[in-house]
């Protein structure tokens, strides 16, 4: 067996399949896209694309068993989600496995639960240049980009996002309209970790630009499970003996 991580790149699947202009830009869908790309990565043991339109939504227990990062984008069938399958990812995470949410999956069940707000924003959609600065220069994420890469034309998403404050915050956005955006934010729940990055609006060739791709990849690394199995919580017995006439 291959040693590495296992990755769920999952899609939504739905523009993929009925918008000519997504589909011209990615004729095997988004999904596959980033996972050609990953899968020639190192570390990385294998890949799995898994859609909405498949099987128990690809989010079936064997799925998630399997899968030590998923990345998630989402747009237009965010409702569709059962709520079920949002709590079994959501409870996976909390036991560790990683989370990469992409551009518009910030209105996911799975990712609005986890951070416990509205998770909304100002966009605009007229294909204006986008500036990503690393604001953090020292974090995993980071590893191998200048210190910003630009987007020529991309979908604006403008502050005020109604997140909660990031653990790390790795890069900030900022658009040719003037807007800024806290772009790629990490969070710790439970035993997992979440990261968050903005880019990847399905209408232009965004997961085809290597930087982005790196990015993923170098987030799908960081989000990576610790190794630690269990948390103990509630009442339990003294680890040293305990003196009560003291």
């Amino acid at each position: 067996m291959k040693d590495g991580l296992r990755v769920t790149v999952w899609n939504e699947g739905v523009h993929d399949k009925r918008d000519r202009k997504v589909m011209d830009i990615y004729p095997e869908g988004m999904g596959k896209a980033i996972a050609g790309y990953l899968a020639e990565q190192p570390g990385i043991a294998s890949v799995r694309v898994a859609e909405l339109g498949d099987k128990g939504q690809g989010l079936t227990d064997t799925i998630l068993a399997k899968t030590d990062v998923m990345t998630w984008w989402g747009h237009c069938a965010h409702d569709q989600v059962t709520d079920e399958n949002a709590a079994k990812v959501k409870q996976r995470v909390l036991e560790g496995m990683g989370l990469v949410v992409l551009h518009s999956g910030h209105f996911s069940k799975v990712f609005k639960s986890l951070m416990g707000t509205g998770c909304d924003l100002k966009w605009r959609e007229i294909g204006e240049k986008e500036r990503l600065w690393v604001v953090d220069p020292a974090h995993p994420i980071a590893e191998g980009l200048s210190e910003y890469f630009e987007l020529p034309h991309t979908e604006m998403y403008g502050e005020h996002f109604d997140i909660p404050q990031p653990d790390q915050l790795v890069f900030i956005s900022w658009f040719e309209g003037g807007e800024v955006f806290r772009s790629g934010c990490c969070w710790h729940r439970g035993l997992g970790k979440v990261f968050y990055f903005r880019p990847g609006h399905e209408t232009l060739p965004i997961y085809r630009n290597e930087t982005v791709l790196r990015v993923i990849y170098n987030g799908i690394r960081w989000a990576a499970p610790s190794g630690l199995k269990k948390l103990v919580r509630g009442n339990v017995q003294p680890l040293e003996n305990v003196n009560r006439n003291g």
